[in-house]
């Protein structure tokens, strides 16, 4: 039977060899028995029912829950000779009515369907009158809850089967399946264990990176145009922010495509055809682009955002090189992608269960951002594949920086969790480490524990993400789901009690610290306040320090080379751009001495010198505890008051309160909240009018504040 398969592959597909996986699953078919085939995308998962369709007599029968990737199917295989069709909702009554003549006539020997054309009765009983040798359900993994595409109409797909006089075998199919989620499919549809056909998960050709702290827009400008002449995916998370990061490459001269569920159908299929056609090499969507389609040269897939699970992050993943050739997954991440997808998770109504679960989801999605493992490995792992060799070319296996023992600080984070009972989530915690005041840790009296302040060289920001570390690294496990607590696992109490050591890769700052009596910083500070006074505005309104002590390290000579320093965007590019640009160049000419010594370190050179005055901020907040209202602190520091509620913000923010009742009582918080959800985050201006009068811009920046540190 596999040699004739083989002949089949040859003469409809032009391969001489099946892929890994192929022959045992068309195999098990052939022998009439119901299958299971869980193969990575690209690994040619169609071939397994296309084969079998061409051998076997009467009509193979479909199921698929995309109506363009039943429109992709039937043109790829019309075009390789082999007759097939589909029927759903973009049909006329009347088209639909002469597909089934003509498959019932035996023109066909491949229909695709939704599962939904199940649930009518005229269809199945049209069905029954077919000889239907084999029915393939595709994307099997919708049909369990536990997982990311869950499709009750799935659910019904064997009763319906098992109702056709022709006892077709049933076949199912996809690239993503916890082992939960394959033990529902073989349970639903009848198949036994041992007809599982399991290739395992791995993309050798696939390079994955996360970033963390990039300006993730002007990478994502960057990466495309460096890109310009290869094919590849934005995903982002929300329909808002695709169309934001489209707009920004079209104005950026780059030809990018968009796709989300709030077009028009006929907008989204002529962007999916014109990236089809490569007449767009760039698509910017949301997570409902791409399954429906097989460009198999896909370069690169950026996430610009952390989708809500490993499932969907793999399949999105995996739409690039599906051809085999060498592609890029970069995913870049921001803590406030973690409310976003909460949002998402609550405003889906399900079970308590259901909700909990999709949580954990996403705490897993968390991990993998967090962890320093070989990330191919991880994804493995995710997915019940366990193996001892790492990959090798992930941003993590690749990543050269060396390792620091940080055992005793994790035993000082897990100390803590218990002396706190093991009752709070990372927010308190970090808190109690830090030492901070905050009320909640002053009435619980935890700043009497021996733990109290024992990480209080570090910001609660810094903390936190220790202890996300430690999370991802299973040495702190997490329970509960909106209000998560965290729990000392059991190879954190190995790591407790010095049986198991913890290390972590030393944190690298890509830019030195340079002291502020740096010539070309002081020239371009100059400079600054000529613009300034100007434009009547204060001096860090037109450039941090922080940015023009990157321009020193920098030292753009182009508008191009400008961009890439920190706090420099399009606007401000356009606006000072070449004023700065020109001081630089100047400085240097006239400097010869300085740009060698820049450029160029010499290593036994004397560290530079950095500044240890207190943040300005800080001095602002410890004002603030003193109980001195805003205007008093603005007027003692000469300066506005807006500026004296930022302070306070970032004060929060960085881990240094944590009391954010200061800012508003429980009504108000929820009133925001409430506003938020309905009209977005930025601008302020439409929060501000849906609330009272009395609901002032810093109640309301202090809540968005509350909700990025919580995320």
């Amino acid at each position: 039977m596999i040699g004739e398969a083989q002949n089949v592959l040859k003469q409809y597909f032009g391969y001489d060899e099946f892929r890994v996986g192929q022959a045992e699953i068309i195999s098990t078919i052939l022998s009439g028995k119901n299958t299971a085939g869980i193969m990575p995308t690209g690994g040619g998962k169609s071939i397994c029912y296309q084969i079998p369709a061409l051998m076997l007599e009467g009509v193979t029968l479909v199921i698929s829950p995309l109506i363009s990737l039943m429109k992709d199917q039937v043109d790829s295989l019309t075009v390789q000779g082999i007759p097939a069709t589909y029927i759903n909702s973009t049909l006329s009554a009347s088209e639909v009515e002469e597909r089934m003549e003509e498959t019932s006539l035996g023109e066909y020997k491949l229909l695709y369907v939704a599962p939904e054309r199940l649930e009518s009765s005229r269809f199945t009983n049209f069905l029954d009158s077919l000889k239907i040798p084999l029915v393939a359900v595709d994307e099997a993994h919708c049909l369990s809850q536990w997982g990311h595409d869950f499709r009750p109409s799935y659910l019904g797909i064997y009763n319906a089967v098992k109702q056709l006089s022709s006892k077709p075998v049933i076949l199912a199919l996809t690239a993503t399946a916890t082992p939960q989620v394959q033990i529902d499919i073989l349970n639903h549809l009848h198949i036994p264990e041992e007809s599982k056909v399991l290739t395992g998960f791995q993309r050798n050709n696939l390079f994955f990176k996360v970033l963390k702290g990039e300006d993730r827009k002007r990478f994502t400008g960057s990466y495309v145009k460096k890109n310009s002449e290869q094919s590849g995916i934005i995903y982002c998370a929300t329909r808002k922010e695709a169309e934001n990061i489209h707009d920004y490459l079209v104005k950026k001269g780059i030809s990018a495509g968009k796709y989300h569920g709030g077009l028009s159908d006929s907008l989204r299929l002529e962007q999916q055809e014109a990236f089809l056609n490569d007449s767009i090499m760039v698509m910017v969507a949301t997570n409902a682009f791409g399954m429906g389609i097989n460009k198999s040269n896909v370069r690169y897939v950026l996430h610009y955002q952390i989708p809500k699970n490993m499932e969907a992050y793999y399949q999105e993943a995996g739409r690039a090189g599906r051809d085999g050739v060498e592609s890029e997954c970069i995913l870049l991440f921001s803590p406030q992608d973690i409310q976003t997808q909460r949002y998402i998770i609550e405003q889906n109504v399900m079970s308590r269960e259901l909700h909990q679960n999709e949580l954990q989801k996403l705490r897993d999605m968390v991990d993998f951002v967090h962890t320093e493992s070989c990330l191919q490995n991880t994804i493995l792992s995710y997915f019940g594949e366990e193996t001892d060799s790492v990959c090798g070319h992930c941003s993590n296996c690749l990543d050269d920086r060396e390792s620091e023992d940080v055992t005793v600080k994790a035993q000082m984070v897990l100390s803590c969790m218990i002396r706190m009972n093991e009752r709070f989530g990372s927010s308190l915690i970090s808190g109690v480490l830090t030492g901070s005041k905050g009320k909640k840790i002053m009435d619980f009296g935890f700043d009497k524990l021996s733990t109290y302040g024992l990480l209080k060289d570090q910001s609660q920001k810094e903390a936190g993400l220790f202890i996300d570390y430690l999370i991802s690294e299973g040495i702190i496990d997490v329970e509960g789901g909106s209000f998560p607590i965290l729990k000392v696992s059991a190879k954190g109490k190995e790591v407790l009690m010095g049986e198991r050591g913890v290390s972590r890769k030393i944190q690298v700052h890509t830019a030195p610290v340079l002291s502020d009596d740096d010539e070309l910083f002081h020239a371009l500070r100059k400079l600054r306040k000529s613009i300034a006074d100007e434009e009547s505005v204060p001096p860090f309104v037109i450039f941090s320090d922080k940015t023009l002590h990157d321009m020193c390290v920098i030292q753009p000579s182009s508008e191009t080379e400008f961009l890439t320093v920190s706090g420099v965007g399009e606007n401000k590019l356009e606006r000072y751009g070449q004023r700065f640009i020109a001081e630089i160049i100047s400085f240097l000419e006239e400097n010869q001495e300085y740009k060698v010594k820049q450029k160029e370190p010499i290593p036994s050179a004397p560290p530079a010198k950095v500044k240890s005055d207190k943040p300005s901020y800080l001095i602002t907040f410890e004002m603030f505890l003193d109980n001195k209202c805003i205007k008093e602190i603005a007027a003692a520091r000469e300066m506005s008051p807006a500026t004296i509620e930022n302070h306070i913000i970032r004060s929060f923010e960085e881990g240094e309160g944590d009391d954010w009742s200061i800012f508003f009582t429980e009504e108000v918080e929820s009133m925001i909240e409430k506003a938020v959800k309905e009209v977005g985050e930025k601008p302020l201006k439409p929060i501000k009018e849906s609330l009272p009068e009395d609901v002032s811009y810093f109640q309301i920046k202090g809540y968005l504040a509350k909700r990025r540190v919580q995320a």
